[in-house]
């Protein structure tokens, strides 16, 4: 049987992993590359949906 990861669990660790590759970027790139911008973005796209926030479009 699968155990099924509750979703706030499973944005957390998203959310860790985003924020991590960004700092790695960040560090390569600088803090305003449009790279990092994106990922930053990304990030905060999590951000949202674990907050129950959603974004307007």
């Amino acid at each position: 049987m699968i155990k099924t990861i509750p979703k706030k669990r499973f944005l957390s660790v998203l959310i860790k992993l985003k924020r991590n590759d960004m700092y790695t970027k960040a560090k390569h790139f600088g803090l305003t590359h449009p790279i990092v911008v994106a990922c930053s973005q990304e990030l905060d796209t999590l951000l949202n949906r674990y907050q129950g926030i959603r974004a307007i479009h």
